[in-house]
């Protein structure tokens, strides 16, 4: 089945279903931290993180400023590669977006979706950061316009998640997936493939076992080491493999191949900060690694849900 020009269920596919046209997604900070970084969980955050905060193309935010400028800002930054005037989905990206007081939040994003561009909010956060009055909000929120949540889970294996410093373990991930679904929203997972000392299959039994859970949509990215981050420093002292592009294809034939057709994949690579990349360099060609991905999908016939029937029932939902 071919969900528009792709054998899976994209991003872009969805929104245009949902919205009934293209819809972007602007990269915001909403000026909070991380317990990951300010001692309450642990220090310098998780170990592939930078100092954006994984939100190093995000419009930065000053202290009490209006976020509709730093809306237009956004939307000015993209001018040349959107058509016309949005809609948007207004993506809170950098560091932990419910890190922060309901009193804090409730404005920051009620008045990021009252914005007439704005079409719904996209908030990027950690499972230990939801408490049930963020979760309210939210879910309040939700009633005006579409609300999703992206829980930053990387891997299921507790081994890569104490390597990588995530800080909590699978079962506060369960926990607030579960009261994020009762709440009526919308739920992303981020998945990242080729974190150190993980095989093959370990990376299949994460995507695996998110394509079990009534899971909304998956973002997979390609682990990228940058300058600056101690996942860098880990590598440059201790070099791991870093997948190649035919490897890394490969592998995403497999994952499409296991997720439910009612999953949405909003990502499928990702990008690094060039300036910053140390590897895989490959990954710096957006255009190539798009392209070989395609390519390997269509060799190998993999279309989402091919390989459903077989995959391991491993959820405890």
């Amino acid at each position: 089945m071919l969900w528009g020009d792709k054998p899976y269920r994209s991003l872009d596919y969805e929104l245009k279903r949902q919205f009934g046209k293209k819809v972007y997604k602007l990269a915001l900070d909403g000026g909070m931290t991380c317990p990951n970084r300010d001692g309450t969980v642990g220090q310098g955050g998780c170990i592939f993180c930078g100092s954006g905060g994984s939100g190093e193309f995000a419009v930065p935010r000053e202290p009490g400023q209006d976020v509709w400028r730093q809306i237009d800002e956004a939307r000015e930054k993209v001018a040349g590669k959107i058509p016309g005037q949005g809609p948007f989905i207004a993506y809170f990206q950098s560091y932990t977006n419910t890190y922060a007081p309901v009193s804090y939040l409730e404005p920051l994003f009620s008045r990021a979706l009252d914005h007439p561009q704005v079409a719904g909010l996209s908030v990027g956060t950690r499972p230990d950061c939801l408490p049930e009055e963020t979760v309210k909000l939210l879910e309040n929120l939700n009633r005006r316009k579409p609300v999703w949540v992206e829980l930053g889970l990387q891997t299921i294996h507790e081994q890569t998640a104490k390597l990588i410093r995530r800080g909590y373990g699978l079962p506060v991930f369960e926990e607030a997936f579960c009261r994020l679904k009762e709440a009526g929203l919308t739920v992303i997972t981020h998945v990242i493939l080729g974190l150190p000392g993980e095989a093959k299959d370990m990376m299949l039994e994460t995507v695996d076992y998110l394509g079990n859970l009534p899971t909304d949509g998956i973002k997979l990215q390609l682990l990228h080491i940058l300058e600056g981050t101690d996942l860098a420093r880990m590598y440059k002292r201790e070099p791991f493999h870093v997948m190649t592009l035919e490897e890394y294809g490969d592998l995403i034939g497999e994952c499409v191949g296991i997720l439910p057709q009612s999953v949405v994949i909003h990502r499928i690579s990702g990008d690094g900060p060039k300036k910053l990349l140390i590897a895989p360099k490959w990954s710096g060609n957006k255009r190539l690694v798009l392209n070989t991905i395609g390519r390997k999908l269509r060799e190998n016939g993999v279309y989402q849900g091919k390989f459903r029937e077989i995959s391991v029932q491993n959820s405890v939902f």
